[in-house]
């Protein structure tokens, strides 16, 4: 199991759509939107595959068993059902968290747009977050995406955020085409953020924005879609504020594969017809 380091305390594992958050003494892992629950609409639309949520335990497991980390955290729809929740979400999230608990000190989850309700689910002793995420250890502003981050979010150096589902797309012929799930690494102009969120009323308080990065995660969950990078969105517009607020160039984040390999910036795949 490698580690592709981002920065200090702040790694990729290779192969797992997880991050690994560190620093001296403490480990956290990191992953973001499982959307259990997710095949029953599937099967709505008369298309039926198992549930993915043993697959997903299973593999945050091995992942919690290799590394060591003390605290497990979950970046947003965890659930698949917007408003509500399904049998299969009431059937398989609370057994889900149960054994996770056991196996680390502390599970946290901050909501996404997907969890309505999700509080009903968790056991007790997982810690349920605001939407507007947690400053982990005044390094990695952590949150989902579907809305703004909190104001002390903007003190960290990382913003770390899911949601997007991003993907890389590749065609075979006029009829088949292949979607990798990728990692996005860009430049964040703190103070520009700042800015926009205040004129939004998104913060009151004046503080000096530490925010230099921003990572995207890929989804947990192995057969979800997602927004391919290297094809421009129909109506262009990208998915939460932060990405649309213009304080982020998704043209020049870096593209990396969940094996660690690099693929180029967005606006060179983009160009190169890929």
């Amino acid at each position: 199991m490698e580690l592709l380091r981002l920065g200090p305390g702040l790694n990729i594992i290779t192969g797992s759509a997880a991050l690994l958050l560190a620093r001296p003494g403490h480990r956290a892992l990191a992953v973001a939107d499982l959307h259990i629950g997710w095949e029953s609409t599937l099967a709505d639309r008369g298309l039926h595959i198992p549930s993915q949520a043993g697959r997903m335990l299973s593999r945050l497991e091995k992942l919690i068993m290799a590394l060591g980390p003390e605290m497990l955290i979950f970046l947003g729809d965890v659930k698949h059902t917007v408003a509500g929740a399904e049998a299969e979400e009431w059937a398989e999230i609370p057994a889900f968290f149960e054994r996770l608990k056991g196996l680390v000190e502390e599970v946290v989850v901050i909501p996404g747009n997907h969890d309505g309700r999700l509080s009903s689910l968790l056991p007790e002793g997982v810690e349920l977050a605001g939407s507007g995420g947690l400053a982990l250890w005044g390094a990695f502003g952590l949150f989902h995406g579907h809305s703004w981050p909190s104001p002390e979010l903007l003190e960290c150096r990382w913003l770390i955020t899911g949601h997007m589902h991003p993907v890389v797309l590749l065609r075979h012929g006029p009829y088949f085409r292949t979607s990798f799930r990728v990692w996005l690494v860009m430049d964040c102009d703190g103070g520009a953020l700042a800015r926009e969120m205040a004129s939004r009323g998104k913060m009151t308080v004046e503080l000096e924005p530490s925010v230099e990065k921003m990572l995207v995660m890929p989804s947990f969950n192995e057969f979800l879609g997602g927004q391919a990078v290297n094809r421009p969105r129909r109506g262009g517009e990208l998915i939460g504020p932060v990405l649309r607020s213009g304080c982020v160039r998704l043209e020049e984040a870096e593209v990396y594969l969940l094996d660690g390999t690099f693929l180029g910036r967005v606006g060179q795949l983009r160009s190169s017809g890929l």
